[in-house]
């Protein structure tokens, strides 16, 4: 008889985590996903399903103790990052932060603190636990000012602020959808917007990657992402010394380390830091413009394999990640494709059906797909206007 795999838990399912699930079983694990979404997409190329809410780390925690399993990885998710980390630590599996530390860095309101204490370049911010005092709070930055929950992403809970009058609302919405009951009142800053994502080995930045990001109708969820950037790469070497700050700061375990940034007078501005795989298929995303294998790069970290034989490689050409997004809700009729941009497809993973309705147009996605262009001034015009060359067509009669 041949050998038993060992166990690694994947902590989701959903369709971004396929390619961990897929890096996963190629490096010999018996996979198995979680979450309380049975209809996840993940959870058809797993080898195992278990129903538990992946936001729940006493719940993840007991799942993966009963499981015995050897490794623990995060889905592209921040509560499934903290869970990850609070299992792991308990259990003493290798590949991960300290839950602490996993909280400092996924915590808006902890993050703010960290940065500020370091002069680690990020929005002055205050953070609450108490809506009565967010409300009496003088103190504020100038107006506008941005409120956000400390623990959500792709913009939910998030408002603009530009006068007094606005914030109690603002700041109502904001808790109302908290998981943690926490907020942060931080300066808007106005700048383009960037991700960097970076793999540590040792403290050291071993490979990274970035992008430029593009918003459709929802200003703070990423709809769309283009490399290579357009910053100089000056910016990437400030970046690269701010992670390596970090993580002698906070004493990191190899990995991942991705970041969202704004881009101010040509100094990057740190809005988000996760530890785990961005969403929206993200990381074949890299994969495709700089031919790194990502996904097992990211696999073996969290197992607490080596991952001394990383290698830097720069993007390989021009190229576009898009998520396919309704203008208009209704139901779906079909999504067309302009001939103009037929030739730049390389790749299309779809998950609508014809009839599917569209509930919220503003965080709805139907598919991603991804592009390769001859010139940067092609991939950047094209993907400006991708959700007029790819269009989802609907049918307002059948709401």
């Amino acid at each position: 008889m041949g050998q038993k795999k060992k166990k690694l838990l994947i902590v989701g399912g959903g369709y971004a985590d396929i390619p961990l699930i897929q890096s996963a079983k190629k490096l010999g694990f018996y996979v198995i996903t979680t979450g309380n979404r049975p209809e996840d997409l993940g959870h058809r190329y797993s080898d195992e399903y278990r129903n538990v809410d992946f936001s729940d780390c006493e719940a993840i925690y007991t799942l993966a103790k009963n499981l015995d399993v050897s490794a623990i990885c995060p889905s592209c998710n921040d509560f499934a990052a903290l869970s990850a980390t609070y299992s792991a630590e308990k259990l003493g599996i290798p590949g991960h932060d300290t839950y602490q530390t996993s909280k400092i860095l996924h915590h808006k309101d902890e993050f703010r603190r960290f940065a500020m204490a370091n002069n680690i370049p990020s929005p002055k911010a205050i953070g609450f636990d108490n809506i009565k005092l967010a409300l009496e709070y003088s103190d504020l930055p100038t107006f506008p000012v941005i409120v956000k929950p400390i623990d959500l992403t792709g913009g939910k809970g998030i408002s603009v602020v530009n006068r007094k009058d606005e914030l109690i609302e603002a700041v109502e919405k904001a808790f109302a959808v908290s998981k943690n009951k926490r907020i942060v009142i931080e300066e808007f800053i106005s700048g383009s917007r960037h991700g960097f994502s970076a793999f540590l080995y040792k403290g050291k930045v071993g490979f990274y990657f970035s992008d430029n990001e593009h918003y459709y109708l929802n200003p703070y969820m990423v709809s769309a992402t283009s490399t290579p950037i357009i910053p100089s790469r000056r910016v990437d070497e400030k970046l690269i010394n701010i992670t390596e700050r970090i993580a002698s700061l906070l004493s990191l375990t190899d990995g991942i380390f991705h970041v969202q940034y704004i881009l101010k007078d040509n100094e990057p501005i740190i809005i988000e830091i996760c530890r785990r795989p961005p969403g929206d298929l993200y990381i074949k995303f890299v994969e495709y413009a700089t031919k790194v294998d990502y996904s097992t790069w990211i696999v073996k970290a969290f197992t607490g394999d080596d991952c001394g034989e990383i290698e830097h490689s720069d993007t390989q050409g021009f190229f576009t990640r898009h998520c396919i997004m309704s203008s208009k809700p209704g139901r779906i009729k079909d999504i067309s494709f302009d001939q103009s941009i037929q030739k730049n497809i390389i790749n299309k993973f779809t998950w609508y059906k014809k009839g599917d309705i569209i509930e919220n147009v503003m965080i709805n996605k139907f598919g991603i797909v991804f592009l390769e262009f001859e010139k940067h001034e092609e991939m950047m015009d094209k993907t400006n206007n991708l959700n007029e060359l790819i269009r989802v067509e609907v049918d307002l009669e059948n709401k």
